[in-house]
C-alpha cells in the first residue's frame, strides 16, 4: 500500500457526536453516511461529566450496521481498569471484524475523581504518563493470546493451546496487571490507538503509542511544526515515523452552502475559537483547504467535527469529499476491510510469539 506520509494517501475522519442522543439509529445513520464517503473512521467522544450514552457501547451497536468504516470511541484511562478497557476495545474489534480504534484520553477534574472516590485529581502530565502505561499494557494483553491459541477441538475437548497464552505481569505507577486477557487476540492484532496531542502533556505518550495523532491547529505552520515534533519523538522511541498518521482536527460549519469561506476561514486556514480551530464556509473551499495542506505535506489527514451534526456531515460527504474524489485525491472505495488497512498500517507482530517470551 502507498505510504501515507508526505503526499501519499489522504485520510479523512469525522466525529459523529450528537448532543444527548440516546437512539443508536441516529449514530448508525451518521456512520453509514460517512462510510458512503469512504472515510477512514468515525469518532464518538465520551467523558465522565457528559450526559449521554457510553461511546464504546454505542459503537458496538453501530458495528453490525456498517461494513467498512472504522469505529473509534473515546475511552479514558483515568479511574478505569486497564484490564477492562483493553478487553472492551478488543471486543469492539471482534464485533466490527477488525474496524476498532481507541481514542485515548484522561480525566483531569476533581469532579470526575469524586465520581469514583478512589483518588484525587492529578496533574495532566502525570495522567498522560499513566495513559502511556495503559496503552502499553493493552498491547501486551492483546498479544497475550497468540493468533492460533484457539484450538476448538470438540473431539478432545481442548479449546485453548495453553502454550500460546502468555502472562503479562505488568506493574505501572498506579496499577498492576497479570493477564492473560480474557479476549482472544483482536483481528487487527492491536486495534488502532488514537490520541489528541494538541496539549504538550500528551505528546510523548502519543508519539510513543498512538497510530493516529490529532492536532487542533489553526495554521498550516502550527500543524507542520507539531507533526515534525511528533515524528522526531516517535523516532527517538524506536518507531518508524512513517507509521504515525498526523491529522489536523477542525470544527467545520458548512451552513453557508456554496458561499466562499469567511475571511480567515478559507485558503488561509481555519480561525481559532474557544472551541478550537473552526472552518466556516462552503464545501468547495474546505476541499481546497484540505487539498492544499495535504499536498504540501503539512498533515496526513483531517479529523472533522461538524458544528451541526446532520447538516454538516451530509455537506461534507456529498460536497467536500465528492470534490476530493473527483480530483483523485481521496479514495472512491475501500481497498481493504480493516481500519489498519484504511490507514496503510501494518498488522503488528505478536511480541510474545516473535520473541518466544516466557509464558
Amino acid at each position: 500500500m502507498t505510504s501515507s506520509h508526505g503526499r501519499g494517501l489522504l485520510h479523512l475522519a469525522a466525529a459523529i457526536d450528537q448532543e444527548a442522543a440516546y437512539d443508536v439509529g441516529s449514530y448508525v445513520e451518521s456512520a453509514r453516511l460517512a462510510e458512503r464517503g469512504g472515510l477512514d473512521f468515525v469518532t464518538l467522544g465520551d467523558t465522565f461529566t457528559r450526559p449521554g450514552p457510553d461511546a464504546l457501547a454505542v459503537l458496538s451497536g453501530v458495528a453490525p450496521a456498517t461494513d467498512r468504516i472504522g469505529l473509534v470511541p473515546t475511552v479514558t484511562t483515568t479511574h478505569t481498569e486497564p484490564f477492562h478497557v483493553q478487553a472492551a476495545v478488543a471486543t469492539l474489534d471482534w464485533v466490527s471484524r477488525g474496524r476498532a480504534g481507541w481514542r485515548i484520553d484522561v480525566s483531569t477534574t476533581e469532579g470526575e475523581a469524586r465520581l469514583f472516590g478512589r483518588r484525587h485529581a492529578a496533574p495532566a502530565d502525570e495522567l498522560w504518563r499513566e495513559a502511556g502505561e495503559v496503552a502499553d499494557v493493552a498491547a501486551q494483553l492483546w498479544d497475550s493470546w497468540e493468533d492460533d491459541a484457539e484450538i476448538r477441538d470438540l473431539a478432545t475437548g481442548r479449546f485453548i493451546d495453553r502454550d500460546k497464552l502468555h502472562y503479562v505481569d505488568f506493574t505501572g505507577s498506579a496499577f498492576s496487571v497479570k493477564g492473560p486477557s480474557i479476549v482472544p487476540r483482536p483481528p487487527q492484532g492491536h486495534p488502532v490507538r488514537v490520541a489528541d496531542a494538541t496539549e504538550g502533556h500528551a505528546r510523548r505518550t502519543a508519539a510513543r503509542y498512538a497510530d493516529v495523532v490529532l492536532v487542533r491547529a489553526s495554521s498550516a505552520a502550527q500543524a507542520a511544526a507539531v507533526r515534525e515534533q511528533l515524528r522526531g519523538s516517535a523516532q527517538e522511541f524506536g518507531r518508524d515515523p512513517d507509521s504515525l498518521r498526523v491529522f489536523a482536527s477542525l470544527l467545520v460549519d458548512l451552513g453557508d452552502g456554496e458561499h466562499a469561506a469567511e475571511p480567515g476561514h478559507g485558503g488561509g486556514g481555519p480561525r481559532q475559537t474557544v472551541q478550537g480551530p473552526l472552518y466556516r464556509g462552503g464545501p468547495v473551499d474546505l476541499a481546497e483547504l484540505i487539498a492544499t495542506w495535504h499536498t504540501n505535506g503539512i498533515v496526513d489527514g483531517f479529523h472533522l467535527t461538524p458544528t451541526e451534526p446532520r447538516r454538516d456531515l451530509e455537506r461534507l460527504v456529498n460536497g467536500t469529499v465528492a470534490l476530493l474524489q473527483h480530483r483523485g485525491l481521496f479514495r472512491t472505495f475501500y481497498p481493504g476491510s480493516t481500519l489498519r488497512e484504511h490507514l496503510g498500517l501494518a498488522r503488528p507482530a505478536n511480541q510474545y510469539a516473535v520473541t518466544g517470551g516466557a509464558s
